[in-house]
């Protein structure tokens, strides 16, 4: 019974959200990137006004004989630049100056001329976060004439007042953007992202609870892209698990029918088994010839109901751990094994030394002795075992040089009734040995399968405690 899986989130507090605010987030930093540069050539333009402004006031000053206004035209000239004093340096000239009343003190200089654009960023930040209440002075030329010099002392208040208007604009137009933009991109991901992952998510999720129903194995889409290639792959894995649950099944349902019947099959096959000793002992020629047949197919009949038994009951087998040297274990299966095939020894074992390995003994026997029998039935003449440490695990290799194993037979290899590689064979023994190897902490494999024989690889882990 499976447990109820953890649910979806909400809207709020899904990707969607966190999408929608990581694009706010996002485009309110590149405002801010933006904004700094903006500011920095919003004061800049400013006070290259203040010059400009300056030097036409000082001109109104060059046009008198005496280079002198009256007072009221200085205080005019000098409220239409918004400054305290004006001054133009020329080279080889003396210097004309507007003013009314001198400041009593100058907070700081800045000099257009020497300022780089880092410099720019932070005099406007300077101006943004520092005092409203600062006399400046700024020297630069002017537009038309960089031979010039123009001095101009003014209050920043002014200044700072239009950069923070400036900055509000900027900020109520970054807030429109990046909703707007927010907003599309929140629509766009979630039509293209968002939807298509909770769909995955919620297919995931029912085909939890009952994966053997097949209303709830997605429909993958046409998409071509990532997302298309995820639902098509989800579909894949769901089919292949509801393949391996109804192989489960049957295989569980199996193993039940044949421990009911396998006492009375068992009993009924002793009995024909008797009855077929008898026959062997007969002097009629045709119950000769037949009883052969007879008796390998009772045997046979035995054989799978053993081996159909014995699967079903070690799905997980248990090992029972011992330290002992394979050589001798292999020297065990030999015995196990026709000894001789057209006067020549079958199995060979290669090892050389002693190889040390804690593991189940008697599982282990069962592995080589059903990859040796499988060799045999399949025609081969010789069986080569050989072993090497290779990273602290021990490699075994069963080498055979039979026929090699027929196209079907590989597509199915270690499936349990698909992968036998003769007629009326159950290919138990190979799903037998993976179970077994696996529950080792080691896998099996098929190294190659040609005309001159077939070899396969295991690995195992030489001290079961350290895995």
């Amino acid at each position: 019974m499976l447990g109820k899986g953890k649910a979806l989130p909400s809207l709020a507090s899904g990707l969607s959200a966190r999408l929608l605010l990581l694009t706010i987030a996002f485009v309110m930093l590149a405002e801010v990137l933006i904004f700094a540069p903006s500011i920095a050539r919003f004061r800049l333009d400013h006070l290259q006004e203040r010059l400009a402004a300056g030097h036409l006031a000082i001109l109104a000053l060059e046009a008198t004989p005496d280079h002198m206004v009256s007072p009221e035209l200085t205080m005019e000239l000098l409220t239409h630049v918004e400054a305290f004093t004006v001054a133009l340096t020329k080279p080889g000239s003396g210097k004309l100056m507007l003013m009314d009343m001198p400041p009593e003190r100058i907070d700081a200089t800045y000099d257009l001329r020497e300022v780089g654009f880092l410099g720019l960023i932070r005099d406007a930040f300077a101006v943004l976060w520092g005092e409203s209440m600062r006399i400046i002075r700024v020297l630069g030329p002017p537009p038309k004439d960089d031979r010039l010099l123009v001095e101009v002392v003014l209050d920043e208040a002014p200044l700072r007042h239009e950069m923070l208007a400036f900055s509000q604009r900027i900020l109520a137009l970054s807030l429109v953007i990046s909703l707007f933009t927010a907003a599309l991109v929140y629509l766009s991901l979630h039509r293209m992202m968002v939807r298509p992952m909770r769909r995955i998510s919620d297919s995931m999720s029912a085909f939890r609870q009952d994966p053997e129903d097949a209303s709830r194995v997605i429909h993958p889409s046409d998409r071509n892209d990532e997302i298309g290639f995820a639902e098509h792959e989800l579909a894949a894995m769901q089919e292949g698990i509801r393949g391996a649950l109804r192989q489960k099944t049957r295989l569980a349902a199996l193993g039940i029918a044949v421990t009911k019947i396998n006492h009375d099959l068992r009993n009924i096959l002793a009995t024909a088994q008797l009855v077929s000793d008898r026959l062997e002992h007969s002097d009629d020629p045709e119950v000769k010839r037949v009883t052969p047949t007879l008796i390998s197919a009772i045997d046979r009949a035995a054989n799978l109901c053993g081996k159909t038994l014995d699967f079903t009951r070690d799905g997980s087998p248990s090992l029972k751990l011992s330290c002992f040297d394979l050589r001798e274990l292999t020297a065990d299966v030999a015995g196990d094994l026709p000894g001789e095939v057209n006067g020549e020894p079958v199995w060979h074992s290669l090892l050389d030394g002693e190889f040390r390995i804690e593991a189940d003994r008697e599982q282990l026997y069962r592995v080589l002795s059903n990859l040796g029998q499988n060799a045999i039935e399949a025609g081969a003449g010789r069986i080569e075992v050989t072993a090497e440490p290779v990273n602290g695990r021990l490699r075994v290799r069963v080498s055979d040089n039979g026929p090699g194993l027929p196209p079907r037979a590989r597509a199915h290899l270690f499936q349990p009734f698909t992968g036998s590689a003769r007629a009326g064979g159950t290919g138990l023994g190979l799903a037998i040995a993976r179970d077994l190897i696996r529950a080792h902490g080691g896998d099996i494999r098929l190294e190659h399968s040609t005309a001159d024989g077939t070899s396969f690889c295991f690995d195992l882990p030489l001290e079961q405690a350290k895995r």
